[in-house]
C-alpha cells in the first residue's frame, strides 16, 4: 500500500522546500493542539476570547473618539497580537493546524470537533467577561458599542452575511498560514497586526469577534437585539468561517503537498 501511495503521489521534479517546511509545522504543531488534555482546551480557549476581548476595548475606545472604522481595526489588531504572542487560542485559528494534522492521520476527525467546539465555548465565555469588564469600567462607550454591535446583528442570514462570513474565515486561516510560513516572530506578529486590522476594520462576519461586539452592547442595556439574535448570528457565521477557512484555505493548498499527505497517511494507517 505505501508503493501505490507514492506512485500515486510521486515527489515533485521540483520540490518546494519552504511549503514543505511549513507543512512539517502544521502537521506537528496540529498534533500537539488535537492531543491537548481537557483543563488546557478550556484555558487556552477563555484565554484567546479575552486576548479578543482587549482588541475590542482597544476599537470601541479609538472609536469613541475618532469615528474612524480604520483607525479602531488598526488599534483592535492589539488583541491578535497578545493572541499571537500569549500563545493563546481562537477558534477560527484552528481551520488550518489541526485540519492538516487530521488529514495527515496525526488526530482523529472526532478530536478535531472537541477542540472546535472546547476552543468556541472558551473564547465566548472570556470574551463575554472582558465585554462585561468593559460596559462596567467605561460607560462612555457604551453607545459606541451599541452602535458598532448594531451592524452585526442588522446582517442576518442572507448571502451578504454568508459571504462576509466567508471572507472572515478565510482572512483568518490565510494569516495562519502565512504564520506558518516563517519561524521569525516578527514576520508572524506583521501578519497578525495586518490580519486583525483588516478583520475588524472592514467589519467581516467572524463569530468570535462579532460576539464579543455584540455581549459589548447586550451588558450595556437598550441593546435593539437580544441573545437570541445573537444566537441565531453565531451559528451563521460559524458556518460561514468554515466553508472561508477550511473550504477556501486548508483544503485548496493540500494539493500542493499529496506526496506529504500520502507519506504520513501510510506512517499511520
Amino acid at each position: 500500500m505505501p508503493d501505490e501511495r507514492r506512485d500515486r503521489f510521486p515527489e515533485p521534479a521540483r520540490p518546494e522546500p519552504e511549503v514543505e517546511e511549513a507543512f512539517g509545522r502544521l502537521v506537528a504543531e496540529g498534533a500537539v493542539r488535537l492531543a491537548r488534555p481537557w483543563p488546557s482546551l478550556v484555558v487556552t480557549g477563555l484565554l484567546g476570547g479575552v486576548d479578543v476581548g482587549t482588541g475590542v476595548l482597544a476599537y470601541l475606545l479609538v472609536a469613541r473618539v475618532t469615528g474612524e472604522p480604520l483607525l479602531a481595526g488598526a488599534a483592535f489588531s492589539i488583541g491578535f497580537a497578545a493572541l499571537l504572542l500569549a500563545r493563546s487560542e481562537l477558534f477560527t485559528e484552528n481551520f488550518l493546524v489541526p485540519v492538516t494534522a487530521v488529514a495527515a492521520r496525526h488526530g482523529r476527525p472526532r478530536a478535531l470537533l472537541r477542540l472546535w467546539s472546547v476552543a468556541l465555548a472558551g473564547n465566548l465565555a472570556g470574551g463575554w467577561l472582558v465585554a462585561w469588564l468593559i460596559t462596567r469600567g467605561y460607560p462612555e462607550l457604551r453607545e459606541t458599542a451599541i452602535s458598532t454591535a448594531a451592524h452585526y446583528a442588522r446582517l442576518g442570514v442572507n448571502l451578504r452575511s454568508f459571504a462576509l462570513a466567508v471572507l472572515a474565515g478565510m482572512v483568518i486561516t490565510l494569516m495562519t498560514r502565512m504564520q506558518y510560513a516563517t519561524e521569525s516572530l516578527g514576520v508572524r506578529l506583521v501578519a497578525a497586526l495586518l490580519f486583525g486590522a483588516l478583520l475588524a476594520a472592514g467589519q467581516l462576519f467572524h463569530s468570535v469577534l462579532d460576539s464579543i461586539f455584540m455581549f459589548a452592547a447586550l451588558t450595556a442595556g437598550r441593546a435593539p437585539f437580544g441573545y437570541l439574535d445573537w444566537l441565531g448570528a453565531l451559528a451563521w457565521s460559524v458556518f460561514g468561517n468554515i466553508v472561508g477557512g477550511v473550504g477556501l484555505v486548508a483544503f485548496l493548498r493540500m494539493p500542493r503537498v499529496t506526496h506529504r499527505l500520502a507519506r504520513e497517511r501510510a506512517r499511520h494507517r
